[in-house]
């Protein structure tokens, strides 16, 4: 079984502006003069897990994290309920990631991420081909109406408990109307108490479909701060209320932009969140794409999809810069 590197520190680190009053954080790691991998965290509004560092080679790669707008260490935080999210939208993230990327120096970065970290990495990928040299995509989504629907209403099917907890949660007049949209109103509410039962009853209906993952992290949902919480949730809601601003199927009729960008798509095939459609979708509509489905591993991970992913980076840290 493959182990992941010794953990490391940042050699440099940053907040960098991006216009609109948002300054988003970032670090590099690993080696300056290495192949530049770029990690992209999920939520949308997670913050970059910074213990992604320790999946690739120190030695190999010039490993940079970034927190999303308002997120993490990035400012304004949209814990803060006073913080618009009006300029935070995906075409707003990939300017930030082409931004980060001029500001660095980078000529070409792998990418790296999954869940709503493949919608942004295929988002950008498809703007900026040119810029890509390789993508590894963990738990497959294109953010598609039909996924958001599936994630807070069709998977209710198969945990009709939490489900309706989730629904029940809401006034009664919004809840048989569109869930995520009624939530976002909660998270947008004045009083704070209301705001604050929003993101935990969010967060419980996320878990429950996580909850059967034992071999992964089942519970990471609510595992946060209050303010980490308060944002993610937040954050999450207006982008699923809004489509991610993307066209319906808009990133499966563009993935021949993709073309001759090797990839690995990585996916769990007992993710209840994210079927595996998704990803066999992709793949199909992107020849350069490689796709395992890990037997053992829902949409929070397992051993062997840890190995997949360190044998997928190492691989194409030996396809030089």
């Amino acid at each position: 079984m493959a182990q992941p590197f010794p953990p490391i520190e940042p050699y440099a680190h940053g907040l960098l502006d991006v216009g609109d009053g948002n300054q988003i954080y970032w670090e590099t790691s690993g080696n300056p003069d290495g192949k530049a991998a770029l990690c992209v965290h999920g939520g949308p509004g997670s913050g970059g897990r910074r213990g992604s560092r320790t999946m690739f080679d120190p030695e190999v790669f010039r490993i940079v994290l970034f927190d999303q707008r308002g997120c993490g260490e990035s400012q304004p935080h949209a814990s803060d309920p006073s913080v618009s999210l009006d300029q935070n939208t995906t075409d707003h993230l990939i300017a930030d990631m082409e931004r980060l990327r001029e500001h660095l120096g980078i000529e070409r970065w792998l990418l790296y991420g999954g869940s709503w970290g493949s919608t942004l990495i295929l988002a950008y990928a498809e703007r900026y081909p040119e810029r890509v040299s390789e993508i590894i995509i963990v738990g497959v989504t294109m953010t598609r109406p039909e996924e958001t629907d599936w994630l807070y209403h069709g998977v209710g099917r198969l945990l009709p408990g939490p489900w309706e907890a989730f629904r029940d949660a809401l006034p009664e007049a919004d809840r048989s109307g569109k869930l995520v949209a009624a939530y976002n109103q909660l998270l947008n509410s004045p009083d704070e108490a209301v705001r604050a039962k929003a993101a935990r009853d969010w967060c419980a209906w996320e878990d429950a479909v996580i909850a059967h993952e034992a071999l992964g992290h089942p519970g990471a949902y609510s595992d946060k701060t209050d303010n980490a919480l308060m944002a993610f949730v937040r954050i999450c809601a207006h982008y699923f209320t809004n489509d991610a601003w993307l066209e319906d199927g808009q990133l499966l009729r563009d993935a021949h932009r993709l073309a001759g960008i090797p990839a690995a798509l990585i996916h769990g095939r007992l993710d209840l969140g994210s079927p595996l459609k998704t990803a066999w979708e992709l793949s199909k509509a992107w020849p350069d794409a490689e796709l395992k489905v890990i037997d053992d591993s829902g949409h929070t991970g397992s051993p062997a999809m840890q190995d997949a992913i360190l044998e997928a980076i190492a691989r194409f840290g030996k396809s030089g810069r």
